[in-house]
């Protein structure tokens, strides 16, 4: 059997099996290029460990998340195709919606927005590793596709991870996802089509930087299409490569930064300094002992820096996204809600030259 033969989720032994001698042959392979490997999605060959290693839990977030706060110190991350972002802390100050669709994790460390109802299975895995046990808790969505990871550390409370499992473990313990088809992407209007003055207008009145989104939506745009239609007072491209030279200077400089990543379910949010900064091929890393970021900067093929005006004054920020058009990271100053941005910040995001007209 070739690692690129397609396994039905059903047969998860046999997946399982395939996964094992997959390992063996390439031991660093992660489980997410392992599925792509085998032509699975990663919730499937998690599933195929289940009886093994892991065990499924009831996606029942309203009381799961606020659990993970008795497990103490904790790593979370959360990535998209080209950017994983790493931050350790608490799980606390967790809120979900009435309606279960939203989460909100705003602890002083930990930091996520969560769009609940992409969120579709559960898994809490113990995996032995060359560094002993590693403890975790996996989401995915109804393609297969990991939203949020929570690992245990050295740190974290082993008695509550048991009393975790005893107390969320699924009354069966199935392999079967339902995996769904990803919605097809509606066709992007044409510039044609779209209301441009009025999108300036309404740009040129925001008052939170929350308040885009419906601005996009009320014009129909694409994020994209939106920055390129927006005029140069709000929006201007740059080059992809000045997006690690601003990380290396705001690193230098030790302006504190605001670094968001993430997917169609999840944002994962860092608020502080970069200081370790490397690279490895074409991958830039953040290598702080509280936050690590990974960006494979191959992955960038726009690159924006973004003004909107609020209540508290112009807040200026950097906007990365790939060939699709997918946002892949986003940089802001460092603040608070209700505070101006910072000086050191917006003289760090306007010091680029921007791209010809």
């Amino acid at each position: 059997m070739t690692t690129q033969a397609r396994i039905p989720a059903s047969q998860g032994h046999s997946l399982y099996q395939a996964w094992q001698a997959l390992r063996r042959e390439q031991p660093k392979l992660h489980a997410r290029d392992a599925a792509a490997r085998l032509a699975v999605s990663e919730a499937e060959l998690v599933a195929s460990r289940l009886g093994v290693d892991a065990v499924r839990l009831r996606p029942d977030w309203a009381q799961l998340l606020p659990a993970l706060g008795e497990l103490g110190y904790l790593m979370v991350l959360t990535r998209n195709e080209h950017c994983v972002h790493e931050r350790k802390g608490y799980y606390r100050e967790v809120t979900v919606s009435a309606n279960g669709k939203m989460g909100l994790v705003v602890s002083a460390d930990i930091d996520l927005r969560l769009f609940l109802d992409g969120w579709a299975s559960v898994f809490a895995i113990e995996e032995l590793t060359g560094r002993g046990v590693q403890r975790s808790i996996q989401v995915f969505d109804r393609q297969g596709v990991a939203v949020h990871k929570v690992f245990l550390t050295d740190r974290s409370e082993l008695a509550a991870w048991a009393q975790l499992l005893e107390r969320f473990r699924a009354e069966e313990q199935s392999s079967g996802l339902g995996l769904q088809p990803l919605p097809e992407r509606p066709l992007p209007r044409a510039d044609a089509e779209i209301d441009v003055a009025s999108l300036r207008h309404g740009w040129a009145n925001l008052k939170d930087t929350h308040h885009f989104f419906a601005l996009l939506k009320k014009h129909g745009a694409e994020r994209t299409q939106a920055l390129r239609l927006a005029g140069r007072e709000w929006a201007e491209p740059l080059a992809p490569e000045a997006l690690p030279r601003l990380l290396e200077e705001a690193g230098r400089r030790e302006v504190p930064i605001m670094v968001f990543v993430g997917n169609r379910h999840c944002i994962q949010i860092h608020s502080g300094t970069v200081r370790n900064l490397s690279w490895l091929d074409s991958w830039l890393n953040v290598l702080d002992p509280e936050f690590n970021l990974h960006l494979q900067t191959h992955g960038v093929h726009e690159l924006w820096r973004v003004r909107k005006p609020t209540s508290d004054g112009l807040i200026t920020s950097w906007e990365a996204f790939d060939a699709n058009g997918e946002l892949v990271i986003q940089l802001f100053g460092a603040r608070k809600p209700g505070a101006p941005e910072r000086s050191d910040w917006r003289q760090l995001a306007e010091a680029a030259p921007a791209l010809p007209a």
